[in-house]
């Protein structure tokens, strides 16, 4: 008897678990949908890292327009241009820029527009706590990284469950260290130069060019 309770118990919790793996599935398939869906995407952001064993606090902001594979990254002082073919990389305090080419081989190069949807390969996820945030509705889904030598132990990924926008993504190192991106503003389809992804030399004249490629 107690054989057959345990039985049940089991094929009654693997049931369950697989219906929360199916809602989370739904659920990142809708973000991915809705990201593709735009014409283009601009972020304001912040971002901070934690490690109470090294006691580091660091917070930062910065914010990105992208639209496709391109895009224009402002980050820690720094700013960076990817074109579709190459990535320059603008550093003002040093007068250096870098400019390298895309391995286009290479599945891991992450750039920005990955960052939104790279929840699609490489993970098992599952439904996690549901939090009201300032009259928001927030569904996170827990990630866990199906290759033995991420350093992530896991990813908590929150997600506006109105909008179907990413709100923030925490994510936990197998060290201690937390770092957390929450998106402060998300913008879409807005009006964009046609230059805005292109990197224009003459505006850099006493900067040092370092070609990678």
């Amino acid at each position: 008897m107690k054989k057959l309770i345990l039985i049940s118990f089991i094929l009654l919790f693997n049931f369950s678990t697989q219906a929360q793996d199916k809602k989370a599935k739904a659920l990142l398939d809708q973000v991915t949908s809705k990201v593709r869906s735009y014409n283009n995407i601009v972020i304001d952001f912040k971002y901070s890292l934690n490690n109470a064993k090294e006691n580091i606090n660091q917070d930062s902001k910065g914010n990105v327009t992208m639209k496709d594979d391109q895009y224009v990254l402002n980050f820690m002082g720094i700013t960076k241009i990817f074109d579709g073919k190459k990535t320059y990389t603008i550093v003002p305090e040093d007068e250096e820029i870098s400019i390298s080419r895309l391995n286009e081989k290479d599945d891991n190069a992450i750039t920005p527009s990955k960052m939104l949807t790279f929840f699609n390969s490489g993970y098992k996820y599952s439904m996690d706590i549901l939090q009201d945030v300032r009259g928001r509705k927030i569904q996170y889904i827990k990630l866990i990284p199906t290759n033995a030598k991420d350093q992530r132990k896991e990813i908590l990924l929150g997600i506006d469950v109105q909008t179907k926008h990413i709100y923030n993504l925490i994510e936990m190192g197998k060290k201690g260290t937390k770092t957390t991106l929450t998106v402060n503003s998300f913008k879409t389809n807005q009006p964009l130069s046609k230059n805005q992804f292109t990197f224009a030399e003459s505006k850099y004249p006493n900067y040092y060019i370092n070609k990678l490629d």
